[in-house]
């Protein structure tokens, strides 16, 4: 019988109240992870998917660690005895690793990933086997905090079966769920705003991008939970367009809109149907049915640099005059600035037209513009 005096039964039956609610929606799992720290008295903690085929490690939902730590232990899990243990251990089964036991503190591991980061005990329990991945809970404390004992593990055994049972519900880690968060992870970079819409215009998604476009208010905003354009023509357009991506009357392609704003300049919006194939399987979690990509197109992106030279094999000096000209510099203004002469400087641009298959310096400048991601720079 496991002893939990001690243990308020409000907070405890509250706690397995989260983890029932992250079955129906997963999001909460961050909450509630925390939850269980708390209730464990634990410094860190989370969920880990352990890809078994790729040797892989990914963090979900894990909080009160360093990154440097989180990479670490991602590069090391296959050596360390967490990896050995979950090998034999059934879905559910409470483990521990404590410096309180000579073993951990001889072991290269402990020197390599938890001392540097002042990590003492870790307990945690596989929750979810699928294929070739394993999902795992964990907590973790550090520096001077005590070490698990009875009452920590006795509560680590009594909520992993639900923590399992949660999990199977809703299947909350199958391959959807990791797609939906590198996703978001990708969207955020994206130099244009990117909204994900519902089948009746709700938008379900924003990317970082579309919440500056969305705060500066000048072209577009969020209305009743739609997307609506300032100007009452773009928004009449925009509101038709969405509809008919949504049912596909396009056949699955591309449809691009201007969106004014006030002072003349603005948006161009593209929509892209994302309710069938591939595209529907990566965006499932947000229930969209319509990508829409918001762009400035006076806002410069960052350029490609090595990798334009990589692909047409441009020297460095090359590459140099090119991002030059690219700035707008002539060809006099090109050489002061970078040290060399004018003829060494058309020289290049000779060289750089054979290897680009152009015949123009603007040709040239605009196949640079053509290759440059919509990333935005860090």
């Amino acid at each position: 019988m496991i002893d939990l005096e001690g243990v308020s039964a409000q907070a405890l039956s509250d706690t397995i109240g989260a983890i029932y609610d992250c079955a129906l929606d997963p999001q909460l799992w961050p909450e509630t992870c925390r939850k269980i720290a708390d209730l464990c008295e634990s410094t860190g903690g989370g969920i880990c998917v352990h890809d078994m085929r790729h040797v892989q490690n990914d963090q979900l939902f894990v909080f009160g660690y360093q990154p440097e730590f989180l990479e670490k232990l991602g590069s090391q899990y296959a050596q360390s005895p967490m990896a050995a243990a979950d090998i034999v251990a059934s879905v559910g089964d409470v483990n521990i690793l404590s410096t309180d036991r000579q073993e951990l503190l001889e072991s290269r591991f402990y020197r390599d990933v938890l001392e540097p980061f002042a990590l003492t005990d870790m307990i945690w329990f596989p929750a979810l086997r699928t294929g070739g991945r394993m999902a795992s809970m964990h907590a973790s404390r550090k520096d001077q905090a005590p070490h698990y004992q009875q009452l920590e593990i006795g509560l680590f055994k009594l909520l992993s079966p639900h923590v399992c049972r949660a999990l199977t519900i809703s299947d909350a880690l199958d391959i959807r769920t990791l797609r939906s968060e590198m996703l978001e992870k990708t969207l955020d970079v994206l130099a244009a705003g990117v909204f994900l819409a519902a089948r009746d215009g709700r938008v379900v998604y924003m990317n970082e991008a579309a919440e500056r476009q969305v705060k500066a208010g000048t072209s577009i905003r969020i209305l009743n939970n739609r997307l609506d354009p300032v100007d009452p023509a773009a928004s009449a357009a925009l509101s038709m367009a969405i509809d008919r991506a949504a049912r596909d009357d396009d056949g699955g392609g591309q449809r691009s809109l201007a969106i004014p704003s006030g002072t003349g300049a603005g948006y161009i919006a593209t929509l892209l149907p994302v309710q069938r194939g591939q595209r529907a399987d990566i965006v499932a979690p947000f229930a969209a049915s319509v990508a829409i990509f918001m762009q400035d197109p006076l806002e410069a992106p960052m350029m490609p640099g090595e990798a334009f030279a990589r692909l047409h094999k441009l020297t460095g000096g090359e590459l140099r005059v090119l991002l030059a000209l690219a700035q707008g510099l002539g060809a006099k203004e090109a050489a002061d600035m970078l040290g060399i002469s004018e003829p060494t400087v058309r020289t290049h641009l000779q060289h750089m037209f054979a290897k680009t298959h152009t015949l123009r310096q603007a040709d040239l400048l605009r196949l640079l513009q053509a290759s440059t991601p919509a990333v935005r720079a860090p």
